[in-house]
């Protein structure tokens, strides 16, 4: 009998009861503006900024409407000016160069290596290329971050981190967005937290702080944030710095605000889920597992693996054969974007240049999500599917085309 799978890739799990209920506490009042609230009351998204911070463990946060809008933002408020470059890595997602661009800034790509981090010798050897770096932990990877930050303060390059796959990570026990100037995340749909859209930016610099809050919409509203600098950290700021609305609005704060309570034993669960796929992959001929080192505390809400030196009537055989049992793979090293799924190549008012080291890890890799609704044994199942499928591409030899 050949095994099935039936759940959904897309399917996330519910919002938390009391984020429900805060929810329609906000309708029901219709104060939804984050500024828009009473004499003596806080505020959803003030009160968010507040909690996430504490649990993140820095000084200051500021609560966006997106990921990407959170990496923009933190993009000017570092001092990005148009026409400036920006390195960041070749393996990631289109928000990502794209916030960049939306600065009018040039993406600088670094090589990814087979552990689909950052290739480390590649960022030093272009470090004197640009001022910022743009640090994408791309898929919950999380590189040597004890040498990347070395290799950065070496060249004075600033470090922003993409942390929309890591919320919740941690490298070395400092949590992922702790180490670079900022750290901004991503609450879409499918991320760790979920609100449809939204994001957060934290730092400890009072002034990006003050400046990403006026550039996010606070007119001279800023006194109303809880996880803000001093009013003597506008002074000159307020003056100088752009409105680009972006604020997170007070319905969507009050969903996520519950969820920060559950987030570590979240993470938990996925992990569960991808040690099952890890365990049911792990030593299937022709197929690699991605180990993951010890100093990295991951968050699994997806998985990859490589299938090294395989050629493209492979994969695709791969993928539409999982596909027709219910496993939805997504393959980076596809001719042409698809979905959610895109690689630097496709960027072309990036105008990048060939990379053949990340070329040949994309031309191999294959990814899915885990969301939540699946079970244990539904990963089980899962990678028993994954493992047929590369076997009988193998028995019926596209593996060596």
């Amino acid at each position: 009998m050949v095994e099935r799978f039936t759940g959904s890739f897309t399917q996330q799990g519910p919002i938390p009861e009391t984020g429900i209920a805060a929810a329609l506490d906000v309708l029901r009042h219709g104060r939804l503006h984050r500024y828009n609230v009473t004499q003596d009351e806080a505020g959803e998204a003030a009160l968010l900024e507040e909690e996430f911070a504490a649990f993140i463990g820095a000084r200051y946060c500021l609560a966006v409407t997106s990921g990407g809008y959170a990496m923009a933002t933190a993009l000017r408020a570092v001092g990005v000016q148009p026409g400036d470059r920006v390195l960041s890595n070749a393996f990631t997602l289109a928000p990502v160069p794209g916030a960049i661009a939306a600065v009018g800034a040039a993406p600088v790509f670094v090589e990814v290596t087979d552990q689909l981090t950052i290739d480390l010798d590649d960022l030093a050897a272009k470090a004197d290329q640009a001022d910022v770096l743009l640090l994408s932990h791309m898929r919950g990877h999380i590189c040597d971050m004890d040498r990347l930050m070395e290799i950065c303060r070496d060249a004075n390059v600033t470090v922003v981190e993409d942390c929309a796959h890591t919320m919740g990570g941690s490298w070395r026990g400092v949590a992922s967005g702790r180490h670079g100037i900022v750290g901004c995340y991503s609450t879409q749909t499918y991320k760790h937290m979920n609100s449809g859209e939204g994001g957060f930016l934290v730092t400890d610099d009072a002034e990006i702080a003050a400046r990403a809050i006026m550039l996010s919409g606070s007119y001279m509203l800023y006194a109303r944030h809880r996880a803000s600098p001093p009013a003597e950290a506008f002074e000159q700021i307020k003056y100088e710095t752009p409105n680009m609305s972006g604020r997170m609005d007070n319905l969507r704060a009050a969903i996520l605000r519950p969820q920060i309570a559950i987030l570590a034993d979240q993470c938990e669960r996925w992990n569960a889920r991808y040690r099952a796929l890890e365990d049911g992959l792990r030593g299937v001929p022709g197929l690699t597992v991605i180990e993951r080192p010890n100093d990295e505390y991951y968050v699994g809400s997806s998985f990859q693996f490589l299938l090294p030196g395989w050629g493209p009537a492979a994969m695709e055989a791969v993928v539409a054969g999982c596909l027709d049992r219910g496993v939805e793979l997504k393959w980076f090293g596809a001719p042409e974007p698809a979905g959610f799924t895109s690689k630097y190549s496709s960027w072309t008012y990036a105008n990048p240049a060939p990379l053949p080291v990340t070329d040949r890890v994309l031309a191999g890799l294959l990814d899915m999500r885990v969301p939540l609704t699946f079970s244990v044994e539904d990963c089980q199942l899962i990678a028993r599917i994954i493992a047929s499928e590369v076997t009988r591409a193998q028995e019926a030899g596209l593996a060596a085309e």
